[in-house]
């Protein structure tokens, strides 16, 4: 079985991908706990991949529990260098409509009870994030979804709220007043340790519903959500079964050795058990 290079983090409703071949579930051990669930290794039309249900499988996790750091590390440790999430989001625009996809370009951190960071306890990095979606796979991503019968919007702002509650009024609409196109749940800290991990990240958002400045739409509830959410699936699921071919072979993006100058502590001054935690995401240059 080919090495899993792309992995795709399956979000609300997607908790596997069909169609692979050598099928193998792991469960890598890492510092920070088991991640969501099973990893599921495989040769997608030749090529090695990973799946991971976000949730696990029949969403036991909401977006505050979820094990980001061991999810991220995981698919690091495994030799994943592209990750694809796949996230269900509420629209901030009129134009950005139910059942439209968006491939988002920029993050705004809502969120306030998670850690967003592999380092400290002695070792200080300043991982530049300035573009938050790696723009090679966000290129191809959007050229795949482009393929679809569907209405793919190519850039925009994602807001990353904490949850599990869906947004008040006033909430939507300050969202609304900052420019945003979308809100989810869970984009962060995921892309934050991803760029940590040098591995590139980009995001499908499968627009389920109008948040709640809508006034003329029914209220954003589960049900609506869900109704929604079971029509895209089936357009994620094409969605990944054409982008394994047309994701780049070989990385020039930034993403790839975004720890080079990150890292400030004086190498004498971290700890060897520190640099061995770290080990899959530090080893180049510790």
């Amino acid at each position: 079985m080919p090495e899993p290079k792309i992995a795709f983090i399956g979000g609300s409703g997607l908790y596997n991908i069909d169609g692979l071949e050598d099928r193998e579930e792991v469960m890598p051990e890492t510092p920070y706990g088991a991640p969501s669930d099973s990893i599921v290794m495989g040769a997608l039309d030749g090529v090695g991949v990973a799946f991971l249900p976000r949730h696990g499988k029949g969403h036991r996790l909401s977006p505050t529990e979820l094990p980001y750091h061991a999810n991220i590390y995981a698919l690091k440790s495994l030799g994943v260098e592209q990750i694809i999430s796949i996230s269900a989001v509420g629209s901030l625009k009129e134009d950005v409509k139910p059942l439209d996809l968006m491939i988002p370009d920029q993050l705004i951190d809502r969120t306030r009870s998670r850690s967003n960071t592999f380092f400290g306890d002695g070792i200080v990095a300043h991982v530049g994030f300035a573009d938050p979606f790696c723009p090679a796979l966000s290129d191809v991503l959007a050229r795949s979804a482009a393929d679809q019968d569907v209405k793919v919007h190519n850039s925009g702002t994602y807001v990353v709220m904490e949850g599990p509650q869906f947004s008040t009024r006033a909430e939507s609409e300050l969202y609304r007043s900052w420019g945003a196109s979308v809100i989810g749940m869970t984009a962060l800290p995921e892309a934050k340790l991803a760029r940590e991990a040098e591995i590139c990240y980009a995001t499908v958002a499968l627009v389920t519903d109008y948040d709640v400045w809508h006034q003329t739409e029914e209220e954003v509830s589960v049900e609506v959500v869900i109704a929604y959410l079971m029509q895209n699936v089936g357009t994620s699921r094409r969605i990944i079964a054409d982008v394994v071919n047309r994701a780049p072979k070989v990385r020039d993006c930034a993403c790839e050795s975004a720890l080079k100058n990150a890292i400030i502590t004086s190498r004498e001054q971290i700890q060897e058990e520190t640099i061995r935690k770290l080990g899959p995401l530090v080893s180049r240059y510790l």
